[in-house]
């Protein structure tokens, strides 16, 4: 999908589910990780995660309702934040997705080992061995290795 359908579909799903226009620009930010998309309320744009586009077509027009949500929640100056009820009632109303799925495939893990009661340490963050020591025994630790394991489907 190119940028330009994207806009054309934001506009579509606008008239279309919110009976109003969307005046604004919606793109595709390939720094977006792991939000389905972003509304900026200081120029009114739209920024969407280009991994969510590549998923179901039902799922990324729920990330479109949603960020649309924001747009003209916010243009009519109501409540347009998650925490809102405006917002919460016309999620629901347009069927918009509350969260985006998860679309990672593998994450990394970190071993340690303590060099006194041998007790290994898995973390999904690196720690800094020359600060942290063992919760156990106050030995010192020692990296090992990193692992991958897939996750998700």
């Amino acid at each position: 999908m190119t940028e330009d359908e994207l806009q054309l579909l934001v506009e579509k799903i606008s008239i279309q589910f919110f009976n109003k226009p969307f005046l604004h620009q919606a793109f595709f930010n390939q720094r977006l990780q792991t939000t389905g998309g972003r509304y900026h309320a200081s120029d009114h744009h739209l920024d969407f995660n280009p991994k969510m586009a590549k998923l179901d077509q039902k799922i990324f027009i729920g990330i479109i309702k949603h960020e649309l949500c924001h747009y003209h929640l916010h243009i009519e100056n109501k409540g347009f934040q998650h925490k809102d009820a405006d917002f919460k009632e016309l999620l629901t109303k347009t069927g918009g997705l509350r969260y985006a799925p998860d679309i990672r495939t593998k994450q990394s893990f970190h071993v340690y080992k303590c060099q006194n009661c041998q007790l290994t340490i898995t973390r999904q963050k690196r720690i800094n061995t020359q600060r942290f020591v063992c919760g156990k025994c106050s030995g010192k630790l020692l990296y090992q290795y990193t692992y991958t394991k897939k996750i998700g489907k």
